[in-house]
């Protein structure tokens, strides 16, 4: 019976080891990432796409055309290209209005394919909501036309006023048209016969760059990448994969690896917010934060003779009431050397800071050289 129970006793502590390897194996499987979610494949790329255009069918928020000369002109020319030979007190309408259509073409579009396009106000219209965008080309940065646009607009913000009062919600003056432009033109590139491959990374980092080569040469079990910097590891096409560089890319992204990042503070002044990386890390360091708060309160008292008097009038007397706040409950903080980003915000909370006053405090424990950590103000 005592052997039985040593016996379970051991297996019992084995399962817990166990348990224990897999939830570690689990943990560092979900912090690992992807290789397609940190690089980007040389040559597999998406291009902006631009154009002017007119929305028509409005009603009566569209552009003002005595005033919006561009917008005149372009409902002019587009009626003399159909033939139309309109005055100019004939062009008085509020009907239409000048937009600009940007789109994104995919990498490896082909030529009839569909892509979504954004409309955007040019002019003084207030809003585009009914309106349909006119046949437009869509250039790209070398100024060829490689899609047209055409369409019902989809708006999704509105505008309504009255005499007294005016209610805009979101963005009336811009939508979107889901598929609404035709690829005309295709880039070319071709991935067949390719006998390197270039990963550039998203966020450049020598550590990373390497744990990324040492992945991919794991997997192959060849040398066959290797980081030339910080942003670009490039991979020699094995020839298993000569004639299949598409089944290499696919292989290679769902590898996983640890990124790196650097010991950085963003800092945003404006709405107050800081985001530390958790490889922040402080010398030793005092801090405290004191402050002065002065309230001044005015109020009015009425002042009246006694009963009675013979002499005297009724009046109002000022009266103000200082307080000064020096901080006094304000503590001393003293920061340990190498502590974690935890340990940093539970001391400046402990002191009471807002994320305003702490944004001061970071920047000073920088300037004092105790913050071993890059601090960037957007």
């Amino acid at each position: 019976m005592k052997a039985t129970g040593y016996k379970f006793l051991h297996m019992a502590q084995a399962a817990a080891l166990g348990i224990v390897m897999l939830l570690g194996a689990v943990s560092d499987a979900v912090s690992a990432s992807r290789i397609k979610d940190i690089v980007e494949f040389e040559g597999v790329r998406e291009n902006q796409l631009v154009g002017y255009g007119l929305v028509v069918g409005l009603n009566n928020t569209g552009d003002t055309l005595k005033t919006g000369h561009f917008t005149k002109q372009s409902l002019q020319a587009m009626l003399n290209r159909m033939g139309v030979k309109p005055t100019d007190d004939g062009l008085d309408s509020k009907n239409v209005a000048a937009v600009m259509v940007t789109a994104v073409l995919p990498p490896f579009a082909r030529q009839g394919s569909r892509i979504d396009i954004t409309v955007s106000a040019l002019g003084d219209s207030s809003s585009l909501l009914g309106g349909t965008l006119l046949v437009t080309p869509l250039l790209g940065a070398d100024g060829e036309v490689y899609a047209v646009g055409q369409g019902q607009l989809a708006v999704g913000g509105f505008a309504a006023q009255g005499d007294a009062e005016t209610v805009t919600k979101g963005v009336p003056t811009s939508g979107r048209i889901a598929n609404g432009a035709i690829v005309e033109r295709e880039i070319r590139f071709s991935m067949t016969g390719m006998e390197n491959v270039k990963l550039s990374l998203r966020n450049p980092d020598f550590t990373t760059a390497r744990r990324i080569a040492q992945a991919i040469n794991a997997f192959l079990g060849t040398s066959a990448a290797r980081p030339s910097d910080l942003t670009t590891v490039r991979v020699q096409v094995p020839t298993s994969y000569r004639d299949n560089v598409v089944g290499l890319l696919t292989d290679i992204e769902q590898l996983r690896i640890e990124p790196d990042q650097l010991a950085r503070v963003i800092i945003d002044e404006q709405s107050g917010i800081i985001v530390m990386g958790e490889n922040v890390r402080i010398s030793t360091v005092a801090i405290a934060q004191g402050s002065l708060t002065i309230r001044i309160t005015e109020a009015q008292q009425v002042s009246q003779p006694g009963p009675f008097a013979e002499v005297g009038t009724t009046t109002t007397v000022d009266r103000t009431n200082i307080e000064a706040d020096e901080g006094e409950d304000r503590r001393l903080t003293v920061l340990k050397p190498g502590v974690t980003l935890q340990e940093l915000v539970n001391g400046l909370n402990a002191l009471g800071i807002g994320p305003r006053d702490m944004i001061t405090i970071l920047q000073a424990i920088k300037a004092s050289g105790a913050l071993q950590a890059e601090i960037e103000v957007m």
